[in-house]
């Protein structure tokens, strides 16, 4: 007997999901008779209790805070890990009460960055054994963001300038270790270069403040000014000394 597709749920219709055109159903696989094993899950490796701490934004006693390897599409997408290998359901009572206590920091450390309106928080588990929570901003305004698919739609989005992804980690470490542990993110390198001479640095902010007008040549510049009669001939300009590089230059 051929297979036909139930009807699609209503939520395809809702303002926030990603999608549009012609769906189906995908046909629903027969369940296994056991499950394999999560990364971490008996004899497997963990990558969570193998990962160095500089792999992290912040790490403390018993927490580690870490981001994604590039930007992606949202303001912010960090994992809150236990740094013992355990499961939601094994956290001994310190650990569940200091859970609590650190979604609510990382909360507000990531809605406090510029342009976040609320942050989803997600636990899953069904990938990897040792406990992760995800954190994931939603831009402000962003209205067809909300709800369930904001995971789909960090995916689909093009990603935020990396300079930004930078200051924003280092942003929300820097907010976490106000109330202990360790920063680890860095804010983006500030790329500039010195200018040569006094009297150059004196004639570019000349010209930065009155305009390209105002920067009258020095009374010792060797040769004459460009476009000035010498012997009959007209001088070639002088070379232009290249400005300074532009600051803001632009980290997966």
């Amino acid at each position: 007997m051929p297979h036909t597709p139930p009807p699609l749920p209503d939520f395809t219709r809702w303002p926030s999901f990603p999608f549009e055109g012609e769906f189906r159903v995908k046909k629903l696989d027969d369940p296994v008779a056991v499950e394999p094993p999560r990364k971490g899950e008996g004899s497997s490796e963990c990558h969570s209790c193998s990962a160095p701490d500089e792999a992290y934004i912040w790490v403390s006693e018993r927490w580690r805070v870490r981001a994604m390897d590039r930007p992606t599409g949202l303001p912010m997408v960090l994992i809150l890990e236990s740094r013992s290998h355990l499961d939601l359901g094994d956290l001994p009572n310190l650990l569940a009460a200091e859970l609590g206590v650190m979604t609510v920091r990382l909360e507000r450390a990531i809605r406090s960055l510029d342009g976040v309106a609320r942050v989803h928080v997600n636990r899953w588990g069904d990938s990897a054994e040792h406990l992760h929570l995800w954190f994931l901003a939603r831009p402000y305004g962003r209205l067809q963001l909300r709800g369930t698919f904001l995971p789909l739609w960090d995916d689909i989005l093009p990603p935020i300038p990396e300079a930004q992804w930078r200051e924003n980690l280092a942003l929300v470490a820097a907010w976490l270790a106000e109330f202990g542990g360790r920063p680890l993110a860095e804010p983006p390198r500030i790329q500039w270069q010195a200018p040569s001479s006094l009297t150059q640095l004196a004639s570019e902010s000349r010209v930065a403040v009155d305009g390209p007008e105002s920067a009258e040549p020095s009374a010792d510049a060797a040769g004459p000014a460009a476009g000035t009669a010498v012997d009959g001939a007209i001088a070639e300009p002088a070379a232009r000394v290249d400005e300074p590089d532009d600051p803001a230059g632009r980290i997966g």
